[in-house]
């Protein structure tokens, strides 16, 4: 949490100098590259890749080979990264011209895009090693650390941008040059800060890349695989940048801004949750528990469910007066906070999607089937290819934000069907039942927040700071009161379980 919040002020600083302008657009499709490895490493590959082999290797051979895997792994990541990272730089040109082309048209912005890129594109061997830190440490069930590790890169990149870029003109730079510093700065936070925790859990370094170890080879037979079978929302996005930047001045600012907003749920929620169950699969499946797969697969997907339907008709209803209050200052003005809100309203409509293949795609992996992710994905990003070429012309850059949406939703039904199938059941009566009652309750939260704040409007006009934040907070207040006694009259029991496991949390809390 503390992480996803320091990612919502990060966007914030960066709206409140750049808005949504060139200097934003260039910025946003110069990260898109190394942005796009970083979630594929430390929330994909990872998960589908290092963490069951490494947990396998851990429980069946020891610590000691454990280790010895990991320094395998890490040697292995930083030749390949290195080396892109060099044909990178050298190809950056020709590289931002082919799917930024249009940036053309405005003087100063292909070329800033590109000396962005550069800039950045190290941060590929950083996020690599972090995420192979970040897999050892999930394998050996401490979660806190490494969930925390992101927020470095945040706190990297606000700092940078507050105090450099004043000084970037006096350097002959940009002053978003100050952001790409901050990146690297933040790839660095992320390894050291997790490094004395897999230290003290007895790691050493080694120099060693042993090609014969059945467990790199396995990692790296399923690196490129897994990559891909959880690549589909990724790439999706990238495609929506590459498609954005022919939307005008703005567009692919306004889709990075909704879809960091969006993320947020999926970070807390999707990603959270299925952190945690991912190592447990991987040991059921190395057991060879079939009925215990079943059982924690059904209730991540249940608890899934129960805080992303919510947080999906949240935003719908509460997307325009959100955005406001976070970002609507500085340069980010108005009419940028219209055009964010549509576009994160539309992302959200796949937000249940995207949380739910973060546990449906890495459980193929646990249990040796890489061929059906690795399908799927591929459909799935090729039909959101189709969608948005279609949709874009239909409805410009909001569509793009739909039609990734379709894909997710797609993307996730079809692992889930296939899972269903190769094991037998997920508990599907249990979760059907769930659904249908967290979206009743989820849809009258809604209305209730809705209407709320179209009332709070007219009896408290203004745009102050204060006022937009009084009007939410009343908002979002209703809409959770109401979703809590929705879910206490169709006795939803997966709420009354979390709810009780945060009071008992809180009540722990209260007496240390």
């Amino acid at each position: 949490m503390t992480s996803r919040a320091l990612g919502v002020v990060r966007e914030q600083v960066l709206a409140y100098l750049f808005g949504a302008g060139d200097a934003m657009d260039a910025y946003n499709v110069a990260f898109r590259i190394p942005n796009l490895v970083r979630d594929l490493f430390a929330e994909g590959a990872m998960s589908s890749a290092f963490v069951p082999t490494f947990t396998r290797t851990l429980t069946l051979d020891g610590p000691r080979a454990a280790w010895r895997l990991a320094s395998s792994v890490i040697n292995a990541l930083l030749l390949v990264t290195a080396a892109l990272v060099v044909v990178g730089i050298l190809i950056a040109g020709p590289l931002v011209s082919a799917f930024a082309a249009e940036f053309s048209a405005v003087p100063g912005k292909l070329l800033l895009t590109v000396h962005l890129t550069r800039v950045m594109l190290p941060f590929l061997t950083l996020v690599a090693l972090a995420s192979v830190l970040m897999g050892m440490l999930n394998s050996l069930h401490r979660f806190f650390v490494p969930a925390l590790s992101p927020a470095m890169f945040n706190v990297a990149t606000i700092v940078c941008a507050l105090t450099l870029v004043p000084l970037m003109p006096r350097l002959g730079a940009a002053p978003i040059m100050a952001v790409a510093i901050g990146t690297i700065a933040g790839g660095l936070g992320q390894v050291a800060l997790q490094w004395p925790s897999v230290r003290r859990a007895g790691y050493r370094y080694e120099p060693v890349l042993d090609l014969g170890d059945a467990g790199l080879r396995r990692v790296l037979l399923l690196m490129g695989p897994g990559t891909i079978g959880l690549a589909a929302t990724q790439v999706n996005v990238f495609v929506n940048t590459v498609l954005a930047t022919g939307e005008g001045t703005g567009a692919v600012s306004w889709l990075n801004y909704a879809f960091r907003l969006m993320y947020l749920p999926i970070g807390l929620f999707g990603v959270s949750v299925a952190t945690a169950a991912v190592p447990s699969i991987s040991r059921l499946a190395a057991a060879g528990d079939r009925a215990g797969i079943r059982r924690t697969v059904g209730d991540g997907i249940t608890l899934m469910l129960m805080l992303n339907i919510p947080a999906t008709f949240g935003l719908v209803a509460l997307g325009a007066p959100i955005v406001a209050l976070l970002f609507e200052r500085g340069r980010f003005t108005p009419a940028d906070t219209a055009a964010t809100a549509a576009a994160l309203q539309f992302y959200a409509v796949g937000l249940v999607g995207y949380s739910l293949v973060r546990i449906a795609s890495p459980t193929f992996y646990a249990l040796h089937d890489s061929r059906t992710p690795v399908t799927v994905s591929i459909v799935a990003v090729l039909l959101n290819a189709a969608l948005n070429w279609w949709l874009a012309g239909v409805m410009g850059y909001r569509g793009l934000a739909l039609g990734t949406s379709i894909a997710a939703l797609i993307n996730a039904g079809a692992l889930l069907w296939l899972l269903r199938r190769r094991l037998g059941g997920i508990e599907g009566t249990r979760i059907a039942v769930a659904s249908a009652k967290i979206t009743l309750a989820a849809t009258v939260m809604a209305l209730a927040a809705w209407a709320v704040d179209r009332e709070l409007v007219h009896l408290l006009p203004g745009t102050r700071l204060a006022v937009q934040a009084l009007r939410l907070a009343l908002a979002m207040g209703a809409a959770f009161a109401t979703l809590g006694a929705a879910a206490h009259l169709l006795r939803i029991e997966e709420f009354h379980q979390a709810l009780a496991a945060v009071t008992s949390r809180l009540g722990r809390a209260r007496t240390m």
